[in-house]
């Protein structure tokens, strides 16, 4: 990436957290850090560590300015390393354009905001700050630090969670459309890519959003009909964009499947915008870069991964979703409910939006390519993608199939220890009610399913919520009884 170019997520940088001195760095960093899967790594205590003496005794016996030589280098020698880390800075470290370049180059800075009030209580009269003498100078150097942090920052978090959205490259928040020329990074075109619903709802106000920046409108098929070879085709076929433009994917899952998938194949990978409108999209499908298109013999067997330079959600855009969408959507909600251990689907809906985006984001940022962790978010998903493709696509509906796969998945896992309750717990939310589909179809389509290691299909169970176990094999008998109770007699 140029360096004149500031990431807008943290997937391949190291993330670094800037602010001023009592702004909590050192806690967030830490949980951000386990949030992660990442290492964490505290400029300030690396510094003594090292030179064997509080930072204090450095500033009393060679003064501020070795101080700062030391953390400097120490900052772009870390900076320097491969694996992405957290990385928590002290409060005067962007003071050296030589950190400052090396943090353009290397890092997602987020700058941690706090109450100065409650930091100057955090710091004062501990000792450890040799640059907290007093309240007056203490706020006085704030105002001078102030405009330096929000220069240097890619995003500004004060918490975890919204510390996981930033470095997911994730908005999240009501009236977002109308906001989304301003959050569409770069400046160059911009192709909207949307479906006739999405379209006839919010086509306007996109439009209006994205100005003159917008070269281009593409409109699909709703639905699954949207995932075609065909559809796809003219989609490439119809883009103008140049390497250095923006494709914008406004729609529920199949849009930014299709949008995505566009954007990481035509000429050869442009930047792209994912901005779900609806429940499936917004805490699942949207998310986390996974594209595809569906195939004569499976579900999303043809994709890539490619994740977004910016997500965008809005939770208002939920207000307009039929009540048969919204179903659709739960069956993605309560997945991720049981897999963080919480029961999201009782929040109002910006909450239960912002819950499952930052569990998904947890998830994806550890492992984007689904080489491990990620596939625990496919609870349900084996049983659900052979119902869709036994039943060409159109019934049941990927809702429909999700919240039957959680079924099969639970029942299995209740077999293996899984208190019940949480069985009865998704009959209740979802409701699911089997379908009538050609039993062999969906026993053939489970052994294409894009899990299939060794000619076997693998499963995600759940030993309690919170607790998934992924990579699961079954015995046929296991299998065929928990397929064949989600298929009705025809």
């Amino acid at each position: 990436m140029p360096v004149n170019v500031r990431p807008t997520h943290a997937l391949d940088f190291h993330i670094a957290l800037t602010g001023f001195m009592g702004a909590g760095k050192t806690t967030l960093g830490s949980d951000l850090a386990l949030a992660l899967g990442r290492s964490f790594i505290d400029v300030d205590a690396e510094i003594e560590r090292e030179a064997g003496t509080p930072i204090s005794e450095i500033f009393s016996a060679r003064g501020e300015s070795e101080f700062r030589w030391l953390e400097g280098k120490r900052i772009r020698d870390l900076l320097e390393t491969r694996e992405p880390a957290v990385i928590a800075l002290g409060g005067g470290a962007l003071g050296a354009e030589e950190t400052r370049k090396a943090l353009r180059e290397r890092a997602f800075t987020i700058l941690v905001e706090v109450d100065l009030g409650k930091a100057w209580h955090r710091v004062s009269g501990s000792g450890k700050r040799p640059l907290a003498r007093d309240e007056e100078s203490f706020r006085k150097l704030h105002a001078e630090r102030l405009p330096v942090y929000y220069d240097c920052a890619d995003a500004v978090s004060s918490d975890l969670e919204s510390a996981i959205l930033a470095a997911g490259g994730v908005e999240v928040s009501a009236g977002a459309l109308a906001r989304l020329g301003e959050l569409a990074p770069g400046e160059g075109n911009i192709s909207l890519v949307t479906d006739e619903n999405v379209e006839n709802l919010y086509g306007a106000a996109a439009k209006k959003a994205l100005g003159e920046r917008l070269a281009t409108t593409h409109v699909l098929p709703p639905g699954e009909e949207a995932k075609t070879f065909a559809g796809f085709q003219r989609l490439l076929e119809e883009l103008p964009l140049e390497r250095g433009d923006l494709l914008v994917a406004l729609g529920g899952g199949c849009v930014t499947d299709v949008g995505g998938f566009a954007a990481a194949t035509y000429m050869r990978g442009i930047t792209w915008l994912s901005a779900p409108s609806t429940l499936v999209g917004q805490v699942d499908a949207g998310i986390g870069g996974k594209t595809a298109i569906n195939i004569e013999k499976g579900k999303n067997l043809v994709g890539a991964f490619h994740w977004p330079a910016r997500t965008v959600i809005d939770p208002d855009l939920l207000a307009t979703l039929p009540a048969k969408e919204r179903r659709e959507g739960m069956a993605e909600l309560v997945k991720t409910g049981l897999l963080a251990g919480k029961k999201l689907w009782e929040l109002p809906d910006a909450e239960m939006v912002r819950g499952s985006a930052c569990h998904k984001l947890e998830i994806c940022l550890r492992d984007p390519r689904e080489q491990g962790i990620r596939a625990t978010l496919n609870l349900g998903h084996t049983f659900a993608h052979a119902l869709e493709t036994a039943g060409a696509f159109g019934s049941p509906t990927h809702g429909e199939a999700v919240a039957l796969g959680l079924v099969a998945a639970l029942r299995i896992s209740i077999e293996r220890g899984l208190d019940p309750v949480w069985l009865e717990e998704v009959e209740q939310v979802l409701a699911p009610k089997p379908v009538p589909v050609d039993r062999e179809a969906a026993w053939t389509a489970l052994f294409r399913d894009k899990k299939v290691a060794g000619g076997k299909p693998k499963f995600v169970l759940l030993e309690a919520p919170g607790k998934p176990v992924w990579g699961v094999e079954l015995s046929e008998d296991e299998a065929r009884r928990a397929l064949n109770a989600l298929i009705a007699d025809s």
